[in-house]
């Protein structure tokens, strides 16, 4: 099945950042020399205990543009995780938006016609500075608004410990979903608690979902962008999980009510043997010391030809007389060294090349190769759709029961569908 590639929410992504300004000047925008004053709102990338807080990098950021540019003042406000597009909203309906934000979601704005195209903001040389897997990332009607901003993606993690115990191969994770079950079915006889951790409880459902999906050549979305949530590929992944892994006792009792993070702590604990990851997890799993390996997703007959990606965005919004700062601050905001900095800072993957060719050098960073390596065959969710939003909710909510033992996929899936392009049909009237 062929499908365009997008960018959407991440389990990963902890937050945003946003920029509201003003400036002087009509027209095209302000000189890059007149007093302008940009307002920017965005996510807090800071890990769990409240350390290395977003804003101390958008401070030092700040400061050398301004050094630079002493015409352009930008002031940062950042933002709990999930708080920021709702500050932006705020804004917005205030009669004050930001001139820059950095969020999870952008189809709504850009259809409402808030945002700058890309490429009226972006010099060419960021624009081809762009991982190419995100070249095509952040458009509305094949014109890009969005700019990414952060990325990740899903990997499979197991214990390498518990695979030795249970007479596996630490080398040699499963390639199919096979062989995943009868590495699970090794590690439940030696006592594991939770074999292979399935978190489709809300907050992450649509993340593990669709990871399965993809496994089988499904996803979302079909030929034409248009949902295909209850695609024959899609009702089978779901139909092996609950035949294969639920009904065996393989996962947690009821994984319609688990989520990622629970499972996380579980497996930083040695109570899990594997189970699907992003770049947190790599951070958590170092910090408690634990013995673990990532590897390439396993799919139904062998490796997954791709992964789950998600992103977070950089918009920028027009108001009268911001252009050319917002242009030159976001020139600055994609230089090589801050783009490193901040990936390097809060274990996110870079979205420029530049980036990325600096971080696969350095040793510090070994465990981010892997990422690297799988970051172009990522499929990405169909964020540019203005329904997204409302449909991901109602598959992290529903999605899950799929799996339960009287649980129905086609029926479940088909509901899914029903709503997805009801919503579709309602967002094409806004």
């Amino acid at each position: 099945m062929r499908r365009r590639r997008f960018l959407g929410l991440a389990s990963g992504v902890a937050g945003s950042v946003a920029l509201t300004a003003t400036g002087c000047g009509s027209g095209g925008g302000a000189s890059r020399t007149g007093d302008v004053t940009l307002t920017m709102v965005a996510s807090d990338h800071g890990d769990l205990e409240g350390n290395d807080l977003t804003q101390d990098y958008w401070d030092g950021v700040v400061a050398s543009f301004e050094k630079k540019n002493p015409g352009i003042k930008v002031n940062v406000s950042v933002h709990a995780s999930g708080k920021a597009e709702q500050k932006v909203a705020e804004m917005i309906g205030n009669g004050q938006a930001p001139d820059l934000a950095q969020i999870d979601s952008f189809a709504d704005h850009a259809a409402a016609g808030r945002l700058y195209r890309a490429d009226d903001v972006l010099s060419i040389p960021v624009q081809a500075d762009f991982v190419p897997a995100l070249s095509t990332a952040g458009e509305l009607r094949r014109v890009r608004y969005a700019m990414p901003f952060t990325a990740d993606i899903q990997l499979l993690f197991y214990n390498r410990g518990l695979f030795a115990e249970a007479g596996l191969d630490p080398e040699k994770p499963p390639r199919s979903w096979e062989e995943l079950k009868q590495a699970a079915v090794a590690l439940k006889a030696i006592g594991v608690d939770v074999p292979y951790g399935l978190p489709l409880g809300s907050e992450e459902a649509p993340t593990e979902a669709m990871t399965w999906m993809l496994g089988n050549g499904g996803g979302y979305t079909g030929d034409g962008g248009m949902y295909a949530i209850n695609a024959p590929a899609n009702i089978q992944a779901m139909g092996w999980l609950r035949d294969e892994l639920v009904d065996q006792g393989l996962t947690t009792s009821n994984p319609a009510v688990t989520n990622r993070q629970g499972l996380f702590n579980l497996f930083t604990g040695g109570h899990v043997g594997m189970l699907n990851g992003d770049l947190s997890l790599t951070r958590q799993a170092d910090r408690k010391k634990t013995d673990y390996g990532t590897a390439p997703l396993p799919g139904r007959d062998g490796l997954s030809d791709t992964t789950t990606g998600s992103a977070g965005w950089m918009l920028a919004f027009r108001r009268e007389g911001n252009r050319e700062a917002v242009a030159a601050f976001l020139d600055h905001v994609y230089d090589v060294e801050n783009q490193f900095a901040f990936a390097d800072r809060y274990h996110t993957l870079p979205v420029t090349v530049s980036a990325s060719e600096q971080m696969r050098g350095d040793k510090r960073h070994k465990r981010m190769r892997p990422f690297l390596d799988r970051l172009g065959a990522a499929e990405f969710f169909p964020s540019n759709k203005v329904s997204w939003a409302r449909v991901s909710r109602e598959i992290g909510l529903y999605v899950g029961q799929s799996v339960l033992a009287d649980g129905d996929p086609a029926a479940v899936l088909g509901t899914l569908q029903r709503t997805a392009e009801k919503e579709e049909e309602a967002a094409k009237e806004l």
